[in-house]
């Protein structure tokens, strides 16, 4: 007699076929990774401290050359150590872009799957944006405006003909107010954020045939930061957005119904 166990594994309870659930072993380099993360986390080594060599890794965890090397590949794509040739890595010392950039990488990720995270994150963009256009407007100097009026300039010369070009000055814009406010978080969250948009959802960032408009919502933006009025680059900023988001909403809804 068959056992309730063995029905369970050789198939469902009524007898139809369970999906294929295969669990995959951990590669020997992403275990060596994890250890050597944890050795990090362990407080035992200071930003500027020597790493391992690889033949000392090699000893201590039992493993060949090419496991060790992709770890130490893994911990400097994350910005954890620094890797010179000719030289022992040492433990990167801790900086923001480096914090931002592990972050991108996990909501890259989130993103390219999950459609409710990406409308949370167009939210937390339209709040940041636009206080960081009210800061802009307090903080800027006329170095800021003739950036701005810039690279709004050559986004005009591209409207129309040069989509790639034209949406990467309209990030570039974006960064640029950022810049003017005197908040270097916000200029690494907002070129994060830009970054997200454009790879996963081009439509978030750049609408085709609508670039005329999108000029105009830049300069009413320009506008009232050069007249340092706050709560007028507040607005223009918001509503520029929301124009955006509505139409993504709005395609999106399109594409699901087609």
């Amino acid at each position: 007699m068959i056992s309730r166990a063995r029905l369970c594994l050789r198939g469902g309870m009524d007898g139809k076929s369970e999906p294929h659930e295969p669990i995959r072993r951990p590669k020997l380099g992403e275990e060596v990774r994890d250890r050597l993360l944890a050795i990090l986390d362990s407080g035992d080594l200071s930003p500027g401290d020597r790493f391992p060599s690889e033949r000392e890794l090699m000893a201590r965890f039992d493993v060949g050359r090419p496991a060790v090397r992709e770890a130490m590949q893994s911990l400097q794509g994350m910005g954890l150590i620094d890797v010179r040739h000719g030289e022992r890595p040492r433990v990167s010392k801790p900086t923001l872009a480096g914090s931002l950039a592990l972050v991108e990488r996990s909501m890259r990720q989130a993103l390219s799957l999950s459609e409710p995270e990406l409308e949370d994150l167009k939210k937390v963009r339209l709040m940041a944006e636009g206080y960081m256009a009210r800061l802009a407007a307090r903080h800027r100097t006329d170095d800021h405006v003739a950036d701005l009026r810039d690279i709004l300039s050559r986004q005009e010369h591209a409207a129309g003909t040069e989509v790639e070009t034209f949406t990467r000055l309209d990030g570039e814009f974006h960064n640029a107010i950022a810049r003017s406010a005197g908040n270097p978080v916000m200029v690494y969250f907002i070129d994060a954020i830009f970054k997200w948009l454009k790879e996963f959802h081009i439509q978030s960032v750049h609408q085709p045939g609508l670039e005329a408009l999108t000029i105009a919502e830049h300069q009413d933006i320009l506008a009232a930061i050069e007249a340092q009025n706050g709560s007028a680059a507040h607005r223009a900023m918001n509503n520029h957005l929301s124009r955006a988001n509505a139409l993504y909403q709005s395609a999106h809804r399109q594409a699901a119904d087609s």
